[in-house]
């Protein structure tokens, strides 16, 4: 609402939320009656990778406007693709956050499976990262994870469960759109709404694999 407040005539606005489509195709058609070029890209990645420039990032538009916007989004992203009109990068965000925050879920399940017996988390955490269950987030965070169950601060939240659980409603709202459920979505909600209501909201979403392993043991 404020950049629509100003004189935004000629300018390029480029818009990187995770919101649903409909919301960046109602904002896009309001930033080009005002003159503007708009461009959506929601972007795959944290502080850390965004420092680096190495975000990833879906964007919707025209080809005409990614043009414009590429050398931009070059400085930020490893890598930057035109997924298609705008509300498709929006959809595509979507998409690519929802396997991964479930995947903090299961991997607190699959650390109960082993809890009894005291296998090293940090020892488990690069040993999943080299089998085809282990996600990237892994290779870069698994020693973090490993961490948090030994009591470690794992420094400033990147993204808290709070920001996780507005995601992951944001995905259970778009499949609507569509007449389509998301069951592991909505049962991660759940156990995310479960740690929110024990005061866990404001930590990072590493705590998640942690909390049902070790948090709820014998609950």
């Amino acid at each position: 609402s404020g950049i629509l407040a100003g004189n935004i005539k000629g300018k390029l606005v480029i818009e990187m939320s995770t919101v649903q489509p409909e919301t960046e195709i109602a904002l896009a058609e309001k930033v080009r009656a005002k003159g503007a070029t708009f461009l959506e890209c929601p972007v795959g990645g944290t502080t850390g990778p965004a420092r680096q420039g190495k975000l990833l990032g879906a964007a919707g538009g025209t080809k005409e406007d990614f043009a414009r916007a590429k050398p931009l989004l070059d400085q930020l992203c490893r890598r930057a693709d035109l997924v298609g009109p705008v509300g498709s990068g929006s959809a595509m965000k979507l998409a690519l956050n929802l396997p991964l925050l479930v995947y903090y879920q299961a991997l607190g399940e699959a650390c109960t499976l082993v809890e009894r017996f005291g296998i090293d988390k940090k020892w488990m955490m690069e040993f999943l990262s080299e089998s085809s269950g282990g996600p990237n987030v892994l290779k870069n965070r698994g020693p973090v994870i490993a961490g948090v169950f030994e009591g470690k601060d794992p420094g400033p939240a990147t993204i808290d469960i709070d920001g996780t659980v507005k995601d992951l409603r944001t995905m259970v709202a778009e499949a609507k759109v569509s007449g389509a459920t998301l069951p592991i979505v909505e049962t991660a909600i759940k156990v995310y709404d479960e740690a929110r209501k024990e005061g866990w909201g404001p930590r990072d979403v590493v705590f998640i694999p942690s909390y049902w392993s070790k948090h709820r043991k014998g609950k």
